[in-house]
């Protein structure tokens, strides 16, 4: 998490520990199906915090009625789990969900 001066010297710690504590737990695979919405997860093949080997997309985007699972391949591009900052490896896809959200 990256937060700038001003919010970190209004930041209770309390608060931190609570938020981080009631996402450690939080499980929504029992109600993905009821997610109608258009989402697309992109991950590349290179990402060392979320490795596609897990398999976790897969079985969740299947779940979701208008859900799409992109996995990027390692190329000169990709920067592990960083891609995601990387606006010219994803950005087709981006316009692709925009598009078919807007229908």
């Amino acid at each position: 998490m990256i937060i700038s001066r001003r919010e970190f010297a209004g930041l209770d710690a309390n608060d931190l520990l609570y938020q981080v504590n009631a996402s450690r737990n939080y499980v929504t695979l029992a109600e993905l199906e009821k997610i109608t919405a258009h989402v697309m997860y992109i991950n590349s093949a290179d990402d060392f915090i979320n490795p596609p080997e897990l398999g976790i997309a897969g079985p969740r985007n299947q779940k979701m009625k208008n859900a799409r699972f992109v996995l990027l391949p390692i190329s000169d591009e990709t920067r592990g789990h960083g891609t995601h900052t990387r606006a010219v490896v994803w950005k087709q896809y981006l316009a692709e969900l925009l598009e078919k959200s807007a229908r």
